[in-house]
């Protein structure tokens, strides 16, 4: 017998199908996609400025044979990350341009310092692989030193913890804990405040430079002892406070309080050579929010939104097509085998009614006359 639920079970089997594929999917992404997303973009290129005012040793004074501080000193410092290679799917390769210069001054004559910082790095931990090792290069003129080491810098892991993290300083170039503070906001936006406080460190034994151990005449330090030699180390100290967005690990905010100056004694400094408070501008600021807010907006689509909107119409498409072949079940019915629309009659013999009550003529002889006598129905003579 033929049915006629054929469609109605192809279109069940659809449907249940499509439902199956749409959970997995959004079981599925919030594991493998998410995992993708989570990784420093290979295109990263970032600028940050901060800006402040400080006191800056007078070089060429120095030099003269004279220490001479300049006071209320208008300082800009900026930074400039980019992605180089090696990079791949797992790491990638941060070149950072820094410079810090005094505004009030044109040209060379203001740049008080020039680094580039090269560093490979895990995509998702943002921690150094030292391979290849992380070099600094100081000045354009000499080759880059080959430098390790095993802290974060310019960004923080994805689903940053409220910890304490190792934590890179160029100008020590040594690693120490950066500590979690507390949980605040910046324009809206949750961040995790953390805060490193490095002890003064002697800068000569850091870097081999001849002006981070100088002999001059005492009246040229501006200290008793006319011109006797008095030999100063330059020191280096700051405190320096992150602002981080915990999901994408992405420094909203940095402020810096550098202190760089000549002692004979690092807790008696005598000299200043720099000291500032240089925090990120606002434009800087809302930059990096922006880029925070685009981070974690990829990563609710893929790892919530998307995975919701499967399930939800995988389950839809799943009961959908349960429903459907449930009763295309109980809907079957055979169809006639000879194409007729009524069932037999009675004993299985057929009668034709039409004919077996036409009435039959019979002549009366004595009368002369003639009658209509019906015919009676056969069916009557079976019964009896």
């Amino acid at each position: 017998m033929a049915e006629r639920s054929g469609p109605s079970r192809i279109l069940a089997c659809i449907l249940v199908g499509l439902g199956a594929f749409l959970l997995a999917v959004a079981i599925l992404i919030p594991t493998y996609t998410v995992g993708k997303l989570e990784k420093t973009p290979l295109d990263l290129e970032v600028t940050t400025i901060a800006e402040g005012s400080g006191s800056v040793l007078n070089s060429q004074a120095l030099l003269a044979g004279k220490a001479e501080v300049n006071t209320n000193v208008p300082l800009v410092s900026q930074r400039y990350v980019t992605t180089e290679d090696p990079a791949n799917a797992d790491v990638v390769t941060l070149q950072a341009g820094q410079t810090l210069r005094r505004t009030d001054k044109q040209g060379d004559t203001g740049l008080l310092s020039a680094i580039v910082d090269r560093n490979t790095v895990d995509r998702k931990t943002s921690m150094p692989t030292n391979d290849p090792v992380g070099t600094i290069q100081t000045q354009p003129n000499q080759p880059a030193e080959e430098v390790p080491r095993d802290g974060l810098q310019y960004k923080f892991p994805f689903n940053s913890e409220k910890q304490s993290y190792p934590y890179f300083d160029l100008n020590a170039r040594a690693t120490q804990d950066i500590d979690f503070v507390e949980e605040t906001e910046i324009n809206g936006l949750k961040v995790y405040h953390y805060n490193q406080t490095i002890e003064p460190v002697d800068l000569s034994k850091v870097v081999s430079s001849p002006t981070n151990k100088l002999t001059l005449p005492a009246e040229a330090w501006g200290v008793p002892g006319g011109t006797l030699p008095v030999t100063m180390t330059r020191w280096y100290t700051n405190v320096r406070d992150l602002w981080v967005e915990p999901e994408t690990g992405v420094v909203v905010k940095g402020q810096e309080q550098l202190h760089q100056y000549y002692a004979r004694n690092k807790d008696k400094p005598e000299i200043d050579v720099l000291k500032v408070e240089l925090p990120f501008n606002e434009q800087t600021i809302e930059y990096q929010v922006q880029q925070a807010k685009d981070g974690m907006d990829k990563l609710s689509t893929f790892g919530r939104t998307v995975p919701i909107i499967a399930g939800i119409l995988g389950v839809i498409a799943l009961i959908a097509g349960l429903v459907l072949a449930l009763r295309g079940g109980k809907g079957k019915q055979p169809a006639p085998a000879d194409g007729g629309d009524y069932p037999q009659s009675g004993g299985g013999r057929h009668v034709d009614l039409d004919k077996s009550e036409a009435p039959t003529e019979q002549h009366d002889w004595t009368t002369d006359k003639t009658e209509e006598i019906p015919v009676q129905d056969p069916r009557r003579y079976d019964e009896r």
